[in-house]
């Protein structure tokens, strides 16, 4: 019960605020337990618009950051979506929680295979219904994910260089794919839409600080992006 109010506080927050804008978004939001896929020592916290270390360098990005991607990448029942950077999982349980109520499907890619690992046994305990709408693979999500291409949908929760040739070419026409872009000080999260022709359209979103993506088309190892 503790949880579920400091949730719907939240919530509440973010709508009065203007990041949670959609029903869809917010019915998400209060459906999804973020206390599930932080840290035990840390699920204290799970509702502190923050984000939140989860181990190997990496962290579960802060409700308001989680929220305005999804938001941004509109994702629709029924979409097929493509997630770069598994994590814990919550972004991916908040777009599985979407696009199963049309019976879409989320593939997503990370590169750390102990967190791939906890991300399945977190969807295990929290949100159970949802893993027959998520599949979880291990590899260089820079690459995309070829083999279930092309995708309504394209989110990205680490920070490129650049925006990756692999992931516009598995995007859908008229897809849309979401990603953060710059260095390790500044960065600004890209809405790009494909257009039915195929023609590429970018728009700038917000300002925002994510780890690296490392990879054949991000970084090829993390120090380059450190310094």
């Amino acid at each position: 019960m503790r949880f579920f109010e400091e949730r719907r506080r939240l919530v509440e927050e973010l709508k009065s605020e203007g990041v949670i804008r959609s029903k869809l978004v917010e019915e998400a939001f209060l459906h999804i337990p973020r206390e599930e896929f932080v840290p035990e020592h840390l699920r204290s916290y799970a509702y502190v618009d923050t984000p939140l270390p989860i181990g190997y360098g990496q962290t579960i990005s802060a409700p308001h950051m989680v929220a305005i991607m999804t938001e941004e990448l509109e994702a629709q029942p029924g979409d097929v979506v493509l997630e770069i950077g598994t994590g814990s999982g919550y972004q991916a349980a908040i777009l599985a929680y979407i696009v199963s109520k049309g019976h879409g499907h989320v593939y997503t890619i990370e590169i750390v295979k102990e967190l791939t690992k906890r991300a399945i046994n977190n969807f295990a305990k929290a949100v159970p219904e949802l893993l027959d709408y998520t599949t979880f693979v291990i590899g260089d999500g820079s690459k995309g994910l070829e083999i279930f291409a092309p995708y309504d949908k394209i989110i990205v929760t680490a920070a490129a260089p650049n925006i990756p040739e692999p992931l516009i070419k598995q995007l859908k026409p008229g897809g849309r794919l979401v990603i953060p872009v710059g260095n390790r000080w500044s960065q600004v999260l890209l809405i790009v839409d494909k257009r039915r022709d195929g023609a590429i359209r970018i728009r700038e979103s917000v300002p925002c600080v994510f780890v690296p993506l490392v990879g054949e088309y991000g970084w090829s190892k993390e120090s380059e992006y450190l310094y």
